[in-house]
């Protein structure tokens, strides 16, 4: 595989990782164009997140990972546990990353966060002075998501975007991904286990259960065989009638 500067954020050539003996990913290859939202998936233990790691350069690896020339990464954890009594604000947490509020206020607009006063309790409270440990779900989300574009990145890295988060958030998260991937010209790559998601928001998908079963637009090789090898028949069997039901309404 060869890396296309003109097109390609990111190259992956045969990337195998071994823990303990026990390979953990074995010959994944896949590429990622600019302004592509490419979705990974696969069941439980698939190694998602071990190739997030990969690509961070957090755990060691074989193969090739090749990123383009001065690339600038973001990324979202799939959860962060912050204990209500932690004495760490918002805007303190923001702190660490950024000192211009300017900057931080900009983050925060760029996901739905404002000053606003939100009067629950008739206590007024503010995002930015309020501690991390009492934000909702879906607030801390997009907290973590504007800590990521702090750094103003070509491409977000984001392991499970609504874990935790119920499905009306669930579905403005993506809204709000697609809407800063346009904004802020990015290219995002994705964990994921919601099928419907990737057929309505991924234009790539990369389906690995430890080796790669496929990879390419969703609606091309997300076929019932592909979905079969990665879940099982019921959940592939899902997929073949959500995908007919979509290209054929």
């Amino acid at each position: 595989m060869i890396l296309d500067m003109n097109d390609n954020v990111l190259a992956v050539e045969n990337l195998t990782v071994i823990k303990n003996n026990h390979k953990i990913l074995e010959n994944i290859s896949f590429d990622v164009e600019k302004g592509d939202t490419v979705a990974i998936i696969g069941p439980n233990g698939a190694g998602k997140t071990t190739l997030f790691k990969a690509l961070l350069n957090l755990i060691p690896y074989q193969g090739k990972i090749v990123w383009m020339p001065n690339v600038k990464i973001g990324y979202v954890p799939q959860k962060l546990y912050v204990d209500k009594d932690v004495p760490l604000t918002t805007y303190e947490f923001f702190n660490l990353k950024e000192k211009n509020r300017s900057r931080i206020k900009e983050a925060m607009a760029a996901v739905g966060l404002t000053e606003a006063v939100n009067h629950e309790h008739n206590v007024e409270k503010h995002i930015l002075q309020n501690r991390l440990g009492v934000l909702s779900g879906g607030e801390l989300q997009r907290v973590l998501i504007a800590w990521a574009l702090l750094g103003d990145p070509d491409i977000l890295l984001f392991d499970e975007p609504t874990s935790g988060v119920d499905i009306v958030g669930e579905e403005t998260i993506y809204v709000m991904l697609d809407r800063l991937k346009v904004a802020k010209n990015m290219t995002i790559l994705l964990i994921s286990h919601e099928l419907e998601i990737v057929y309505e928001h991924a234009t790539k998908v990369v389906c690995i259960n430890k080796e790669r079963v496929c990879f390419g637009p969703p609606r091309k090789v997300l076929t019932k065989e592909s979905i079969e090898a990665l879940y099982g028949e019921e959940v592939g069997y899902y997929g073949h009638e959500h995908r007919q039901h979509h290209e054929n309404p």
